[in-house]
């Protein structure tokens, strides 16, 4: 008579534990990816009792963008590329008085930028980017330096912080980024 042989078995009790080992490794060594995002310092929340300032129109160097992504500035259809604004703005920024339709001085220019809820971030970022870069170009002018070079300056290192001190002192970036509007167009 033959003996009947028990079907084997695999022990699953130490399973969970390799699994959760498993987790706990991933877990920690796992790099969890995170937009940075756009760094723009905020200004600071409006006071009730802050009066309201009336600046010169002719201060104020105006850009808008559309749902469509078309550029007006200064109240024009923008028909040039977009890295053709650095001039323009450029221009505008440092008149210091010799054209009456441009700004009083660098200090009194105001870059007033405004999208729509439709504008691409493309676009968004692009603009941005010119403005940054047409105001490195004018801080960096003001040092010797180009903008790239006055871009990477170290503010660490207190030579590279007394030359971005210098090159921006009575010399403000004034880009105001409005809140889109949800006007559309094409």
């Amino acid at each position: 008579m033959k003996k009947k042989r028990q079907a084997a078995e695999v022990n699953a009790g130490s399973m969970a534990d390799i699994a959760f080992l498993l987790l706990i490794f991933f877990l920690v060594t796992t790099t969890i990816a995170s937009d940075k995002g756009i760094p723009l310092k905020l200004p600071p929340k409006l006071d009730q009792d802050q009066p309201d300032i009336k600046k010169n129109d002719r201060d104020i160097f105006k850009i808008y963008v559309n749902s469509a992504d078309r550029i007006q500035v200064e109240d024009e259809l923008w028909t040039k590329s977009i890295d053709d604004m650095v001039p323009d703005l450029k221009k505008f920024v440092l008149n210091y008085d010799k054209d009456p339709k441009l700004s009083v001085s660098p200090v009194k220019a105001v870059v007033s930028f405004k999208t729509d809820r439709g504008t691409s971030y493309k676009t968004y970022i692009e603009i941005l980017d010119v403005l940054n870069r047409a105001y490195n170009e004018m801080y960096g002018s003001r040092v010797g330096l180009t903008a790239e070079e006055f871009r990477n300056l170290d503010l660490k290192k207190p030579k590279d912080k007394a030359l971005y001190d210098k090159a921006r002192k009575d010399f403000p970036k004034n880009i105001s980024i409005a809140e889109p509007s949800s006007a559309g167009g094409n």
